[in-house]
C-alpha cells in the first residue's frame, strides 16, 4: 500500500497556467494522476488542456473536492500559497517551490501545526509519487514501479538516481517522498518513517540524507527505538569540508556536527545498514528484504 497519496487523490495546481506548473501537471496527469483542476488569479474561467482554472483555491475545492495541492507558484507568493491551501481545507500540500526565505517558511509551517490535519511537503522537493498511483511533482514516474520498499530523501536529485538503481534490481517502490532539502521543511524524516512503518505493503525503507543539521541523527534515535521496518540509509557528503557551505540548500558542517560519518555512524549504532555509495543501495535493500 501506498502512504500520501493514491489513486483516489484529487489534485489541485496552483501555478497551472505557468510553464512549469503546466508541463508537470500535464506530466503527472498522462501518469494517471487525478488532476482536476488549477489556480492562478485573474485566469478562473480558462483552462490548461482541458483541466480547469480558478481564480481562488477555495472555489477549485469546492467545484472538483480536491484534497492535495502542488505549488508551482514563484517564492515571493509560495508561503501565502501554502496558506491558501491549508485555508481551504486541502488536506496535503505539496511545495515544488525553492527559494522561499527560510521565515517564511517557519511562519507557514507553525500556522500549519496550530491547525493542524494538513501536510505539507517540501518547500524545495521533488514531490511525492505512489507508483502506478499518483505522481505530484516532478519526480520521472517512468524511473519508478510498484513494490514494497519506500523511500524518503532530502536531495532530489539523488532520488531519481535511486530509484532508478532500485528499479534496475527489480526492486518496486510503495511511495517514494522527497521531504526537500531547505533547513526548515513541512515533513520530516521521521514522520515518513512512522508512515512507513504503519503501512502493512512497505518492507522496507530507504532513507537517502545529507550533511547539515540533525534530522538524521534524530531519524536513526527513532529507528533504535523500536521500528521494525528494516532502514538502508545512504548519506551523501563524506567529502565536504567544514565550515564551508554545499550545495543550493545551503547544508553546513560545523566540527563533528552535521557531518556525512557522524549521521552514518548514528545510523549504524541503529542497527541501520549504511551504503557507501549510491549504487550499493539496491543491494543492501535485496538483502534485507530477503
Amino acid at each position: 500500500m501506498p502512504i500520501l497519496v493514491d489513486r483516489k487523490t484529487l489534485v489541485l495546481v496552483q501555478g497551472l497556467t505557468g510553464r512549469e506548473g503546466r508541463f508537470h501537471a500535464l506530466r503527472n496527469r498522462s501518469y494517471g494522476t487525478q488532476v482536476v483542476a488549477g489556480v492562478t488569479p485573474g485566469k478562473g474561467g480558462t483552462d490548461v488542456d482541458g483541466i480547469p482554472v480558478f481564480d481562488t483555491v477555495e472555489e477549485g475545492v469546492a467545484a472538483t473536492r480536491a484534497n492535495a495541492s502542488v505549488i508551482f507558484v514563484p517564492a515571493r507568493a509560495a508561503a501565502d500559497a501554502v496558506l491558501e491551501s491549508a485555508d481551504a481545507g486541502v488536506g496535503l500540500i505539496v511545495c515544488i517551490t525553492e527559494g522561499i526565505p527560510a521565515n517564511d517558511t517557519a511562519r507557514v509551517r507553525a500556522q500549519i501545526r496550530r491547525t493542524g490535519g494538513v501536510t505539507l511537503i517540501g518547500p524545495n522537493c521533488p514531490g511525492v509519487i505512489s507508483p502506478g498511483e499518483s505522481n505530484l511533482g516532478i519526480i520521472p514516474g517512468e524511473i519508478c514501479i510498484p513494490g514494497p520498499v519506500g523511500l524518503v530523501s532530502r536531495s532530489g536529485t539523488l532520488t531519481y538516481q535511486i530509484v532508478h538503481e532500485l528499479t534496475a534490481a527489480g526492486i518496486g517502490q510503495s511511495t517514494c517522498v522527497g521531504i526537500g532539502g531547505d533547513p526548515i521543511v513541512g515533513t520530516g524524516f521521521i514522520d515518513c518513517l512512522a508512515r512507513f512503518e504503519a503501512d502493512p505493503g512497505t518492507r522496507a525503507v530507504v532513507l537517502i540524507g545529507e550533511i547539515g543539521g540533525d534530522e538524521e541523527e534524530q531519524a536513526a534515535a527513532f529507528v533504535a527505538q523500536g521500528m521494525r521496518t528494516p532502514v538502508v540509509a545512504y548519506i551523501a557528503g563524506f567529502t565536504a569540508p567544514p565550515g564551508k557551505r554545499m550545495g543550493h540548500a545551503g547544508a553546513l558542517i560545523s566540527g563533528s556536527k552535521g557531518t556525512a560519518a557522524a549521521k552514518a555512524d548514528a545510523f549504524r549504532a541503529a542497527g541501520v545498514a549504511v551504503a557507501k555509495n549510491p549504487s550499493e543501495v539496491a543491494q543492501l535493500v535485496a538483502r534485507v528484504l530477503v
